[in-house]
C-alpha cells in the first residue's frame, strides 16, 4: 500500500512539473532589486525584464526593495510563494557577505533559494589620491609600510566590496591601513580627489573616467580579467596578488521549491536575453562583464565563497552596525 501511495505521489510531482513547464508563465512576474533605480543590479534587472517580457510572452517587472544592502528584498524572495511570479536579483552581498556580518540572518542563502544564473560581475579599482607620493602598487605597499596606521582608505558600507577588496588587499600585504566610512561612492569620491583620504577600492563605473582623465591614480582592478573601461590596468592577481578577487556580482534567484521545470525554462530565457549584442553591447559599455551561468554554477560558486569570505570577515574582526 505504502508503494502504491509513493507511485502516486511521484506521479502528481511529474504532472506538475510537466503541468509548470507547459504553462508557465500565466502571469506577471516580479523581478525584485534591493537597491535604489540607477544602480548596476536594477538597470541590468531593468534590460532584462524588458527582453523577457517579449521572450516569456508575459510583463515581466522590476520592483525596487532597498533596505540593508540588499537582504530585504532576497528576504521578501524567500519567503515568496515558490511558483516562478517573484524572482530577485540578489547580489554577492546579501549571498555571501551577510551571513558572516550578521548575528541573525533571515534567510539561508544556500537553503532558501533556487539558483537561476549569475548575471553579472562588476570590477572595482585600487585608486590613489593625488596627492599620494606612490606612482604604483609596489610603492604604495612601501609607503603603507612605512607609515602604519597613516594611510586611509574610503569604503562604501561594512562589509560592501569595496570595503572587503581593501581588506583582503590588506590580508595579503600584511597592511595597517585605516578605513573610512561613507554612505556611497558619490561621497568617496569628493575626499579622494581632495586628498582628503589616501586611496580607495572603488566602482569601475564611477571612477574610470577619473582615472583616464588623470584626476585618480589607478593601479589595478580587483576582477580575475583586465575591464574594457581601463584595459591598461593589469588586475590584482597580475599586479602580485595571486588568487586576489573581489568584486560585487549578482544572480537571479527564485524562493526554495521552485519546480525544476520553470527554473530551467527561466535559466534558458534569461540566458537567451543576455547574449543578445544590444544588451551585452550596453552592459559592457558600463563596465560589467556578463557571466550567464547554469543554475548549477551559481549553487557552486555560494558554497565555495562562503567559507573563504568568512574567514577574511572573521579575521578582519568585521561586524555590520560597526
Amino acid at each position: 500500500m505504502r508503494a502504491i501511495i509513493g507511485l502516486a505521489f511521484s506521479l502528481s510531482l511529474l504532472a506538475s512539473d510537466a503541468f509548470a513547464q507547459t504553462s508557465y508563465p500565466e502571469q506577471s512576474i516580479r523581478i525584485l532589486v534591493g537597491f535604489l533605480p540607477g544602480t548596476a543590479p536594477d538597470v541590468v534587472a531593468r534590460a532584462m525584464a524588458d527582453k523577457l517580457s517579449t521572450t516569456l510572452g508575459k510583463a515581466v517587472v522590476v520592483e525596487n526593495v532597498s533596505g540593508a544592502n540588499g537582504n530585504i528584498a532576497c528576504d521578501r524572495t524567500a519567503k515568496s510563494p515558490p511558483d516562478g511570479y517573484t524572482l530577485v536579483m540578489c547580489g554577492n552581498g546579501s549571498l555571501i557577505f551577510a551571513p558572516s556580518l550578521y548575528a541573525k540572518l533571515p534567510y539561508d542563502p544556500v537553503k532558501d533559494f533556487k539558483p537561476i544564473t549569475q548575471v553579472f560581475v562588476a570590477a572595482n579599482i585600487l585608486v590613489v589620491s593625488p596627492d599620494v607620493p606612490a606612482k604604483s602598487l609596489p610603492e604604495l605597499v612601501a609607503l603603507a609600510k612605512a607609515k602604519p596606521g597613516e594611510l586611509t582608505y574610503g569604503h562604501t558600507g561594512i562589509g560592501s566590496s569595496q570595503h572587503l577588496a581593501a581588506e583582503l588587499f590588506k590580508s595579503m600585504a600584511h597592511l595597517d591601513i585605516r578605513p573610512v566610512g561613507y554612505r556611497g561612492s558619490t561621497a568617496v569620491l569628493p575626499d579622494l580627489l581632495a586628498g582628503r583620504i589616501s586611496l580607495g577600492f572603488t566602482n569601475i563605473v564611477n571612477v574610470a573616467p577619473l582615472v583616464n582623465e588623470g584626476r585618480l591614480r589607478g593601479f589595478a582592478v580587483t576582477s580575475r580579467k583586465r575591464s574594457n573601461l581601463v584595459p591598461e590596468l593589469p588586475t590584482m592577481q597580475e599586479a602580485g596578488y595571486p588568487g586576489y578577487e573581489a568584486v560585487p556580482w549578482f544572480g537571479l534567484m527564485a524562493p526554495a521549491g521552485t519546480p525544476q521545470p520553470i527554473v530551467e525554462k527561466l535559466y534558458q530565457e534569461s540566458i537567451k536575453v543576455l547574449a543578445m549584442p544590444d544588451v551585452r553591447r550596453s552592459l559592457e559599455n558600463q563596465g560589467l562583464d556578463v557571466i550567464g551561468g547554469t543554475p548549477a554554477e551559481l549553487a557552486e560558486a555560494i558554497k565555495t565563497e562562503l567559507p573563504y569570505w568568512a574567514k577574511i570577515i572573521k579575521d578582519a574582526g568585521i561586524k555590520a552596525g560597526e
